[in-house]
């Protein structure tokens, strides 16, 4: 059985239809895109999953038992206070099982009944059995992954936290919490490209089955291996990655217009046969015709542009070839250095594609050019001939007291009503639309209304800030397209690959305080960067290499030192040994021969007084070979004691 399944799925919005005849089926491991324009019901078809909606009509079947963690775009954090609390949010159960556990251990003592030690087992075998003793390990991983400190995040308060902190707070709940469905929606919002990338690897080697929705056409491509597409109201699925899911989408609509188009030379023959003849002789064929016309079920063109952006941007000056000189510009904010040393000349007709992590200074750079902002030190000036529009990526161009139309018709006061209606159109806002103040659009439609904006300013240098981040895929595409075909300049700040890759001639990499001004692409860039990234792994295994050669030299020179000093121990302790019994034998000799001097028989003898004088120079030989014993004996326990000082000097 499938893990989740939708049966002709439809849901209505409001009593107007959101999507009909929804259906497709998601099984163990496999990892789905889910693509559509703003407003198409991507968000509402998670939470039909996630059996927080019901549909209006069909069924959603799902194995049983199923767990599935849902990642929606607004962070809450409940009751949690500090950044690790949040992200093990989903293993609370676990910690109040341990301190349950701990609490009984310590009520064993007084209480070891059988009852006491039963419950005691069965909770310690459930800790165990529901990760346990592993969940703070993994919600320590994926901190780390998403760039936080886990150690420090213990103490790291949420409410210091930027938005984009939260989203990722979130994200690192989601993919610690235990369960069988990841639900992530727009999972690369706020990420930069070393965290975006550490999450492909993630999810495609987590084994994890994954819907994502996004915007992000790189990460699609790189993790996904099923699309669902939701257009036209309903949704369409394709068992491909999305650079093929591209390729047979294009076919699709292709046929698709193929067939309608013959459908409707058909129908323009037939009716126009049945007008001529309706009323003559051939009248009954006539009526015949008109009745198999009238059963015959249309076909429909495929989606049309309605609804999405026909952005076309143009520069209504030439300007000078000398776009942008920035001087040894540096930038700090609250005392911390952004951007140190940077210098650079930006030419005419260049695409700059700006990338670095989140906080590094890349958005407060966009604004010294803008003027908006003066640098800390040094110099950035735009040529004479240069007018500049910025979008920004906290959207605040966008005037949120007024309406949709007011906006354009301020900046074009001579326009009259048709005029500004058709800009709108252009953009998606239709008819009563554009009443709306621009206070209660979408982050999408606000994104989309800024860009209405920026076309009309004619400026001959755009900077653009993260100017996908609410916009959808076939937005990006247009706005892809209209860079593409712009005849001025731009500088661009973006996370998104593709269109960094479709776009630059020229990359800024901001890391660390300092600005890598490459003269090529960011595809190139990237290229670059990865050989460098070997090179210096290569260069750091050499360097480990060295280190534990070294290691090992001076291990074993160390080792035939400690076996010298142990190989003069033993001769020494030999030689101790030696000593010691040469002495106690020397010093037996030495009181058998003084007992034999002392004893009176010996001189009541004819010979006495001659063996007396023998035994008495073997007494004289016998103390003189003692004391050179004892002095052996005493040189070899001095040579033991000294060694033995020397090895505990050495490092264990």
């Amino acid at each position: 059985m499938s893990l989740i399944a939708f049966n002709g799925v439809s849901f209505d919005y409001a009593g107007d239809p959101l999507f009909r005849d929804v259906a497709f089926a998601v099984e163990r491991a496999e990892r789905w895109g889910v693509i559509g324009r703003n407003g198409s019901g991507k968000t509402t078809l998670f939470r039909l999953a996630g059996g927080t909606l019901a549909p209006t009509s069909g069924s959603i079947s799902r194995e049983s038992g199923l767990r599935v963690t849902l990642l929606d775009q607004h962070r809450t954090f409940e009751n949690a206070s500090t950044v690790w609390e949040a992200a093990a949010a989903p293993f609370a159960h676990l910690m109040e099982l341990e301190r349950a556990l701990e609490s009984a251990a310590h009520a064993l003592e007084s209480d070891a009944s059988p009852e006491a030690l039963a419950s005691y087992d069965h909770n310690l075998h459930r800790f165990e059995r529901e990760g346990g003793y592993t969940f703070r390990a993994t919600v320590d991983a994926v901190l780390e992954g998403l760039g936080f400190n886990a150690a420090a995040a213990r103490t790291q308060s949420l409410d210091g936290l930027s938005g984009g902190e939260r989203g990722r707070v979130g994200l690192a709940r989601q993919l610690a919490a235990p369960g069988d469905i990841l639900l992530l929606d727009e999972p690369t919002n706020h990420l930069d490209l070393e965290t975006t990338r550490w999450l492909e690897e993630h999810l495609t080697t987590s084994g994890a089955t994954t819907l994502a929705i996004s915007h992000d056409r790189a990460f699609l491509d790189r993790v996904t291996n099923h699309i669902l597409h939701i257009e036209a109201g309903t949704a369409f699925a394709y068992d491909a990655g999305y650079a093929k899911f591209v390729e047979l989408r294009n076919e699709r609509r292709a046929a698709q217009q193929k067939a309608f188009m013959l459908q409707q030379r058909k129908i323009q023959s037939e009716e126009d046969y049945i007008r001529r003849n309706i009323a003559g002789q051939n009248s009954r064929q006539a009526k015949g015709r008109r009745t198999r016309l009238e059963r015959l079920p249309r076909l429909s063109p495929p989606p049309s542009e309605e609804g999405g952006m026909a952005l076309r941007l143009h520069a209504k000056q030439r300007g000078g070839d000398q776009v942008l000189v920035a001087r040894d510009v540096r930038l700090e904010v609250e005392g911390r250095t952004l951007v140190e040393g940077f210098s650079a000349r930006v030419l005419r007709g260049e695409v700059v594609g700006m990338v670095g992590p989140n906080g590094a200074g890349k958005s407060t750079l966009l604004k010294v050019i803008a003027g908006e902002r003066r640098p800390d030190d040094g110099t950035a000036e735009v040529g004479g001939t240069i007018t500049v529009a910025h979008y920004r990526q906290d959207l605040a161009q966008v005037p949120l007291r007024k309406t949709l139309f007011d906006t354009i018709h301020d900046l074009r006061p001579l326009w009259d009503r048709g005029q500004v209606q058709a800009h709108l159109g252009r953009f998606g806002f239709s008819g009563d639309e554009v009443r709306r103040m621009a206070g209660t659009l979408s982050g999408g439609e606000q994104a989309r209304l800024a860009l209405a904006m920026i076309v009309l300013t004619g400026a001959n240098l755009l900077l653009f800030d993260e100017p996908t981040n609410h916009l959808d895929v076939e937005s990006i595409e247009a706005l892809e397209d209209a860079l593409e075909a712009y005849d001025g300049t731009v500088v661009l700040v973006s996370h998104d690959r593709a269109l960094l890759a479709s776009l630059t001639t020229r990359t800024w990499a901001l890391y660390d305080g300092r600005i890598e001004d490459y003269a090529g692409s960011f595809g190139e860039w990237m290229e670059a960067k990865a050989e460098r990234d070997v090179e210096a792994a290569r260069l750091s295994a050499a360097q480990a290499g060295d280190v534990r050669r070294r290691m090992r030299d001076r291990a074993r020179r160390t080792h035939g030192e400690r076996a010298s000093r142990a190989a003069e121990e033993r001769a020494a302790r030999h030689t101790l040994e030696m000593a010691e019994a040469r002495a106690h034998a020397l010093e037996e000799t030495v009181a058998r021969l003084t007992a034999v001097l002392n004893d009176t028989a010996l001189y009541n003898t004819p010979d006495g007084i001659e063996k007396a004088r023998t035994v008495q120079s073997e007494l004289q030989a016998a103390r003189e070979d003692l004391d050179a014993a004892l002095e052996a004996w005493a040189a070899a326990d001095e040579r033991i004691a000294n060694n033995g000082s020397r090895n505990a000097g050495e490092p264990g």
